[in-house]
């Protein structure tokens, strides 16, 4: 026939060659579109409280309202001097702050240029006004920066107007005071204050373009060297998940440029972990099954053709998993937390794209010779294979059925032990689960649910914006000395807009409302500091006025956020229309918020992932108890890691999205490990029988779904270089997690479990009932 003449061979080979160029050709075009697009995702980026609250918010409400009150939203930056050594300012000292605040209009705003604005003052609604405290030993400067040209991206490098006007503020602080800085002066002075505030968290957030990305495919990479001993194949994979990155981040930009989702930086770093995890997971596992087939054929095509065949029906369950899992965030009232359901799905898209599609063709490029990427631990065929039809092929000689699906051979005839070539480590693991089950998934279930039983200790009630920062920052320092110096001064307080007739009722609750020092109404004067009183008649809009508040405790903090929460009650009782605002109320709001989305969220992810589990195995029983499984492991990775938290790393709680998260990601990527594992079993039990067929799937699978786990926890670890306590959190919690469900449940809980219940396990299916498929002849690829 004209397929198996020469000419035939050559056409298919170029057909191939072809294919493989193409797929590698468009994934290089993505690349060189996607990394621009991937540096470029600070650009787009959104970390205000107010920006993720429904419009349903009171303090969203209170917010639009509180408008009209001003002439232009104004962003304060509030530079605070105190003397170094705790005593009064002298007249020389107040001179050179005045001198300080006289320079600031003139501070220059690093690369811009043209119409852009050059100086803070251009930025700036006011003259800086200085303000001395009222014990003498520290004075303020406030600049009112205005807050729409503040948001705008600005200079070279498009950095925000409030980032420039924040730096420039410091720099000045740091000259001598001949140039009008306070350098020499004997003071110490912080740039703090909202426009301080986010400018260190975007800061913080600048590593997850590069630090980040380098921590984690540096780990990933001695990872992969330390599996493949291979100077080669560690490269492809990387190159891999980097160019599903790109893929990834050339979609988010453009739908976060255009308003389609929201995108802040705690979702573009846990973006760029999930892609690098999740692409080389699923590489790993596709390349073992590669390496397995390759033992069984000559032929790399029709090796990667089987491998791809066998792998693509678990990887695209474990991807389908997380994204439905994922998805389920689209519930939430945050928009921050609805954005990132999308944001980590595109992620997830786009490793498993990368995996089936990419790193098949790398893995080709060699044609016949493509053995070499494994180099120096080639795998070799056993016996004479060929593509040819009438060729003998070591499985059935008329399909390509993936070597691995065998009988066992004579060492595991028992349902006890299992003795899998290649496989030594995996299976004396697997047939000490197999003589022990029964006490092996008991004792591991008690281990478990022991650690769970500290979950109640994580306090997941919220943080404060200073405590959000693991390392010492200019705002939270200045923060500090605005409290202990500036009583009745607040860069942000509270905000309630009430009706005319209930101002005094309103000022009189809120006076006498816990944490709170004073309640000024707003005039048509404008104050010299935000919430110090002012001169003039209340200023009213359409028949109502405006309250600042200011607490006791700085507004960034949660003491401030729960005598806010006080402060809505008192008010309310005396006036039932007046709304309650401001940056601790947004905060209250926020957290009132993710704890909703904790009771809505976890119970529908539980749900849409056993059913996709049903549907996948084909079982209930089986589906249910991986769900169980997964949800102990995820109980005990939280309820160990509270105990870590708060006694540990002495952290001072943490927000209601990090155990939301955790639970997203770890439940939905923990299931992944027992899909990998019960795809394999179920694909051995059709030929052996559950009780062998679990043995001999924990025992062929052990390895590389290890390696698996152990990148995925290493690339969720990387989170920890970003100096800011969510990440952190989340980092410890799922970097745990995912090695307790790799080592513990993977390894011992569900194939003790499977193996105790036997073919029982796929109950309402067939095979629940012992009915299996016609043994094959055993393949040395199985042995």
């Amino acid at each position: 026939m004209l397929s198996n003449s020469p000419r035939g061979n050559r056409g298919r080979g170029l057909l191939r060659g072809l294919v493989i160029l193409a797929a590698i050709g468009v994934w290089l075009a993505i690349g060189a579109l996607g990394g621009q697009a991937q540096g470029s995702l600070s650009s787009v980026q959104t970390n205000d409280d107010a920006a993720f609250l429904p419009a349903s918010a009171e303090s969203t409400q209170a917010a639009e309202l509180a408008e009209e009150f001003t002439d232009s939203e104004t962003l304060p930056a509030l530079v605070v001097a105190e003397t170094s050594d705790g005593s009064e300012l002298t007249r020389e000292q107040l001179a050179d702050v005045q001198a300080f605040a006289d320079s600031i209009a003139d501070a220059p705003l690093e690369g811009t240029s043209g119409d852009e604005p050059r100086t803070v003052g251009d930025l700036s609604v006011a003259d800086p006004v200085v303000v001395p405290s009222e014990d003498g030993q520290a004075a303020l400067v406030v600049v009112s920066l205005d807050a729409a040209q503040a948001s705008e991206d600005l200079g070279t490098d498009e950095t925000s107007g409030s980032e420039l006007a924040v730096s420039a503020l410091r720099a000045l602080v740091a000259a001598d005071a001949s140039d009008g800085g306070l350098a020499g002066t004997g003071l110490d002075a912080w740039v703090t204050g909202p426009a301080g505030f986010v400018a260190d968290l975007v800061s913080a957030f600048g590593a997850i373009d590069t630090v980040l990305l380098l921590v984690a495919l540096g780990a990933v990479l001695v990872i992969l060297a330390l599996v493949y001993r291979s100077p080669v194949l560690p490269f492809v994979v990387i190159f891999t998940a980097v160019l599903a990155l790109c893929l990834a981040g050339l979609v988010v930009y453009h739908l976060a440029a255009n308003d389609v989702l929201t995108l802040n930086g705690q979702s573009q770093g846990i973006l760029s972990i999930l892609v690098v995890g999740a692409s080389v997971d699923y590489a790993l596992l596709l390349v073992a099954r590669y390496r397995e087939e390759l033992r069984a054929t000559a032929s790399p095509y029709t090796a990667m053709r089987r491998a791809v065949r066998a792998s693509i029906e678990p990887i695209a369950a474990s991807a389908g998993t997380v994204i439905v899992g994922l998805l389920c965030l689209l519930l939430s009232d945050l928009s921050s937390n609805r954005s990132l359901g999308p944001v980590a799905a595109i992620g997830i898209v786009a490793a498993f794209l990368s995996a089936m599609t990419l790193l098949p063709a790398m893995l080709l490029v060699g044609g016949r010779r493509a053995r070499w990427v494994f180099w120096p631990r080639v795998p070799h065929a056993l016996g004479r294979h060929s593509d040819a039809p009438d060729a003998p092929e070591p499985v059935d000689p008329t399909s390509d059925a993936p070597a691995a699906a065998s009988t066992a051979s004579a060492a595991d005839a028992d349902d006890t032990h299992v003795d899998v070539a290649g496989h030594g480590v995996w299976s004396r693991v697997a047939g000490f689960v197999g003589r022990h089950d029964r006490v092996v998934w008991a004792v591991t279930a008690v281990v478990l649910a022991a650690g769970a039983a500290f979950v109640p200790t994580l306090d997941a009630n919220g943080t404060g914006d200073s405590e959000v920062f693991l390392t010492q920052v200019d705002s939270v320092d200045g923060e500090e000395a605005l409290t202990r110096h500036f009583e009745g001064v607040s860069a942000q307080p509270a905000i309630v807009i009430a009706p005319e007739a209930d101002a005094d009722a309103v000022v009189e609750a809120a006076e006498g409302s816990d944490g709170i020092t004073a309640a000024t109404v707003v005039t048509d004067q404008p104050a010299t500091a935000p919430g110090m009183p002012a001169e003039g008649d209340p200023l009213v809009v359409d028949g109502q006025v405006r309250v600042d508040v200011t607490t006791e405790a700085p507004s960034d903090s949660q003491a401030a956020v729960e005598a806010v929460a006080d402060l809505r009650t008192a008010v309310h009782d005396v006036s039932p229309d007046a709304l309650v605002g401001g940056a601790a109320a947004e905060r209250l709001d926020t957290q009132l918020a993710g704890q909703h989305d904790l009771r809505v969220i976890v119970p529908v992810v539980l749900g849409v992932i056993l059913l996709i589990l049903v549907l996948l195995l084909r079982s209930v029983l089986a589906a249910v108890l991986l769900m169980a499984a997964n949800v102990l492991s995820f109980g005990f990775a939280l309820g160990v890691s509270a105990v870590v938290f708060n006694h540990v790393l002495d952290f001072p709680g943490a927000d209601p999205a990090v155990p939301l998260y955790a639970f997203c990601f770890l439940v939905a990527l923990g299931v992944d490990y027992s899909i990998f594992l019960m795809t394999r079993v179920r694909e051995e039990s059709l030929q052996v029988g559950t009780r062998r067929g679990v043995l001999r799937g924990l025992a062929v699978t052990g390895s590389v779904i290890t390696s698996a786990g152990v990148v995925l926890a290493a690339t969720f670890a990387a989170l920890g270089v970003i100096p800011l306590l969510f990440l952190a959190q989340l980092a410890v919690i799922v970097a745990f997690g995912v090695l307790v469900d790799t080592l513990v449940v993977r390894s011992l809980l569900v194939p003790a479990l499977v193996h105790d219940v036997g073919d029982r396990v796929w109950w309402p299916s067939r095979l629940g009932r012992g009915q299996r498929a016609p043994e094959r002849a055993v393949t040395p690829s199985s042995r």
